[in-house]
């Protein structure tokens, strides 16, 4: 019997139970109580929305179109819901959670203020233990993890972190509604959340220096209100932008184009690129020539097209060079939506500030120190420090739970070297243990909402499939595990995303991890996904052990 959860009541023995309360934990939570299942979610913040109720910085919002980023599967829901923005803000995307929460009567299955610490699997009776911060716990048949591929902040390790009189926060950890207005101001990080929140702060501050260590590509978001004429056109076409993203490799409104730049001329490649750019969302780089992000030769090409932007945004050449990446090719790495960050550059209050060549040699109480060289210093006299400096991307949420399997096996462990997974959704050794967001699925990439309804999708026609037959324990198979590692190393290998150091590959200069690449994501594209979630199913489950129950 488990002990109380606080909000849950007696929270006795549960059939499922989800780990987080973001998009995905809601939806998993809706699907499985439409089938009848006994569920309980919980979540460690005080409120629902994942990484959208932590996020709350200046400027905070997504990078694919509203109307795509939203769930498909109730018509009345899409009748209701307005967007206001092609790219909704944070407030509003919370917003939306909370009243898809409200409508379907989603809140009282949840815990708020849980988080958990520990998950143990008993063989005895197939069941998992899961133990939360305050000392309660919970026992479950089957634990589902949907917590954010981006939700365990990192710092930089730099000396004096922490002793700064000021504010010093992650951009994660924003305090709620805390106003920079005419403060001294440094933001470290040009990565997609830097970029968002100097962008929105650069006018209101007294001073902004902007502390970057390598640049980041970034393309024009091209945002804008969406009137009542356009939303009214949007819901009549629905059915089809959904059937749209549902074939498109990142579940995006863009796709890619199946001509080769080598295929048109110089000119007919150039005036492409300029209406991408002056486009929408990731059109530049999920909607061009395919061999822009496969072959060197294009992508070189396509490099210099956006460098050459920069330089004529930027009036200063030396700070125009400097926010170019010299270390990766455009569309590499994640590539930041932006609405006027290379202007700030223009501001007398902005200064950028290379931390390659002078890098910090301390937090100060009153600011940071940077080393000039030859023995030199410099104090930033500040009242704001803002770390911008990424996640332990997406096995750091796993990593921070002492999941134990069977034979007392540590998930943590199992990954010291990289994750390896069965089709992204379970690991050997860890029966009943579901991975809805994690290493080597179709969501880790993709458009959100429209990759983890394919995942969510899945688990529920599992979870029926295991109601129907009295499925006791569920396990993925070691020698499918190293299969399906296998397919995602061959896949991701032709892409030049996957010869980059970027989170997508593990790296991380903040974490002590080696420099090996890891396999982390799947890059196969999610029609291709979707197609072998569903080859399990209709195959019944070649790549599991499916044992009834005792």
């Amino acid at each position: 019997m488990a002990t109380k959860v606080d909000g849950a009541g007696d929270a006795s023995d549960v059939d499922y139970l989800i780990i987080g309360a973001g998009m995905c934990g809601l939806y998993q939570l809706h699907q499985l109580l439409e089938i009848g299942a006994d569920v309980r979610v919980v979540d460690a913040n005080a409120g629902l929305g994942g990484t959208w109720y932590k996020n709350r910085y200046p400027g905070c919002r997504f990078d694919s179109e509203s109307y795509t980023y939203q769930y498909s599967f109730s018509e009345e829901l899409l009748r209701e819901w307005d967007w206001r923005e092609r790219f909704a803000a944070q407030p509003e995307t919370l917003s939306y959670l909370e009243y898809v929460a409200d409508k379907f009567d989603l809140r009282r299955h949840i815990t708020f203020n849980a988080k958990a610490v520990r998950a143990e699997w008993s063989e005895a009776d197939w069941r998992w233990t899961v133990s939360f911060e305050d000392g309660t716990q919970i026992r479950a048949r089957f634990v589902l993890y949907a917590m954010g591929l981006l939700s365990v902040p990192t710092y930089p390790r730099v000396p004096g972190r922490g002793s700064f009189a000021g504010l010093e926060t992650h951009t994660f950890d924003w305090p709620d509604d805390y106003d920079v207005t005419g403060k001294r101001v440094a933001v470290v990080g040009t990565g997609a959340s830097g970029v968002q929140v100097i962008t929105d702060v650069a006018d209101k501050v007294e001073k902004l220096y902007v502390l970057q260590r390598d640049a980041n590509w970034c393309a024009p978001l091209g945002n804008a209100p969406i009137t009542p004429e356009e939303m009214a056109d949007l819901r009549a076409r629905y059915d089809e932008i959904f059937a749209w993203c549902r074939e498109t490799p990142a579940g995006f409104i863009h796709r890619p184009d199946r001509t080769l730049s080598t295929d048109v001329t110089r000119q007919e490649r150039l005036r492409h690129w300029e209406e991408l750019y002056n486009g929408q969302g990731a059109g530049l780089y999920m909607g061009n020539y395919r061999d822009c992000i496969m072959e060197p030769g294009p992508n070189r090409e396509l490099s210099e097209f956006v460098a050459g932007k920069i330089r004529q945004r930027v009036k200063d050449p030396e700070v125009a060079e400097l926010l170019i990446p010299k270390d990766h090719g455009f569309g590499t790495k994640r590539v930041a939506g932006e609405s006027g960050f290379y202007e700030v550059f223009n501001q007398p209050n902005v200064e950028l500030i290379d931390l390659m060549a002078h890098p910090i040699q301390a937090v100060t109480e009153s600011g940071v120190r940077l080393d000039m060289g030859a023995g030199q210093v410099r104090d930033l006299e500040l009242d704001v420090i803002v770390y911008a400096t990424g996640f332990d991307a997406v096995t750091g949420p796993f990593d921070r739970i002492d999941i134990i399997g069977t034979g007392g096996v540590r998930l943590k462990e199992r990954w010291k070297d990289g994750p390896e997974t069965c089709i992204g959704v379970q690991v050997s050794g860890f029966p009943n243990m579901f991975i809805l967001v994690g290493p080597q699925s179709g969501s880790a990439t993709a458009n959100f909402p429209r990759g983890i309804e394919d995942v969510v999708n899945w688990m529920t026609t599992t979870a029926r499939h295991m109601q129907e037959n009295r499925i006791g324990r569920f396990e993925g198979r070691r020698d499918a595990e190293l299969d399906w590692l296998e397919h995602v190393r061959e896949v991701n290998s032709k892409l030049l995303l996957s010869q980059t150091k970027s989170w997508f590959n593990g790296h991380n200069i903040n974490l002590d991890r080696d420099e090996r690449p890891r396999v982390m994501v799947y890059l196969g594209g999610a029609p291709r996904y979707r197609r072998r979630l569903q080859a399990e199913v209709e195959g019944g489950y070649p790549s599991f052990r499916l044992t009834v129950s005792q």
